[in-house]
């Protein structure tokens, strides 16, 4: 029997979560799914799952009091665009299970473009008179300063990686184990602009030394080829130098694994990276994503083409890399201060 690959076990995993979630909500609710599956990877559709239980849970706590999987077609017809209105408002914080949540402003305007998707397809399908949610105004965005390393912020936390000065003996202990492979994670994000889930499923093979390769699952299940330096050539072969003497078993492929000789998983990583950064750089909350921020704006920095950082980062629209790289647009306005002269000497 084929083995599934790690993308293969995450689409199981998530199409199950979709599951557990449709099962409490009315039947209609697969058919917007049904609807959406072609276009939409199980990511997607988990977190549209997510999001429209939140949103029938609220419905059935504060406006028709009747039970989730009870919601009728002809009650999401009824609703006014302020029953909406006051659902952003209610997810200022709210009560999930015995859990407390909030969300910003980013957290609301996801859960609304959640909800009108939803209304969309089912007023498209003729199943709702009228897409009330279409008439709710999406909240502000204000844009967040974009957080990164500076270059002597780098060496400090790959310094950090080496030779921790603030760990407890303990803690010193364990390092000695996962040094060569939290160096080699830190520095192919910091060398390649990778996604955490990305290195995550990164198996062995897909690396070819030769040419300083390797093989990347982009959100969506493209594959591309990307490379890197020498520097993150070292730190990967004294990983790989480090994986051999392991007792792993034959059928684990993954480049980057657990204490337990397993695949590392992206709380791991993003637990490692927090770590080292708190040491490094204590007073900026650095996490993987900011990393990948890291090398996207020191590549914009040395080419100055933001259509190459779009590529190598693997976004599908440039305005994308323009917003979160926009910030820096400002070395370029230094670098030509002075160069149009006012009068000749």
């Amino acid at each position: 029997m084929k083995q599934l690959s790690y993308y293969e076990k995450r689409d199981l995993k998530n199409i199950k979560k979709i599951g557990d979630y449709l099962s409490k909500l009315p039947e209609y609710c697969y058919d917007f799914f049904t609807g959406i599956e072609n276009n939409s990877s199980t990511l997607t559709r988990v977190n549209y799952a997510m999001d429209l239980y939140v949103f029938f849970d609220y419905l059935e706590k504060y406006v028709l009091k009747k039970e989730k999987d009870k919601i009728s077609l002809k009650d999401l017809d009824e609703l006014e665009a302020r029953n909406i209105e006051n659902y952003l408002s209610y997810l200022s914080y709210y009560e999930n299970g015995e859990k407390m949540l909030k969300n910003t402003e980013r957290g609301k305007a996801r859960k609304l473009a959640s909800v009108r998707s939803f209304f969309k397809y089912l007023f498209n399908h003729d199943m709702l008179s009228s897409n009330v949610a279409s008439k709710v105004e999406t909240p502000k965005l204000h844009t967040k300063e974009i957080v990164r390393l500076e270059k002597d912020e780098v060496e400090r936390m790959l310094d950090a990686v080496q030779s921790p000065t603030s760990f407890t003996n303990r803690q010193r202990e364990y390092n000695k184990n996962t040094r060569d492979r939290d160096n080699a994670i830190v520095t192919l994000f910091l060398g390649t602009g990778i996604r955490i889930s990305e290195l995550v499923g990164l198996n062995v093979d897909d690396f070819d030394f030769s040419q300083n390769a390797f093989k990347v699952t982009r959100k969506g299940g493209n594959q591309t080829i990307l490379y890197f330096s020498e520097e993150v050539e070292e730190a990967l072969y004294e990983w790989l130098a480090k994986r051999e003497t392991l007792p792993i078993s034959e059928d684990e492929k993954a480049m980057f694994l657990s204490l337990q000789n397993r695949r590392i998983c992206t709380r791991a990583v993003e637990n490692l990276v927090k770590k080292y950064a708190k040491e490094s750089t204590p007073l900026k909350k650095i996490s993987p994503h900011k990393l990948r921020s890291t090398f996207g704006t020191n590549l914009y920095r040395e080419t100055q083409d933001i259509y190459i950082v779009a590529d190598v980062l693997g976004h599908k629209d440039v305005n994308t890399t323009k917003k979160h790289y926009a910030a820096i647009s400002e070395d370029m306005r230094k670098s030509v201060a002075g160069k149009v002269k006012i009068y000749r000497d």
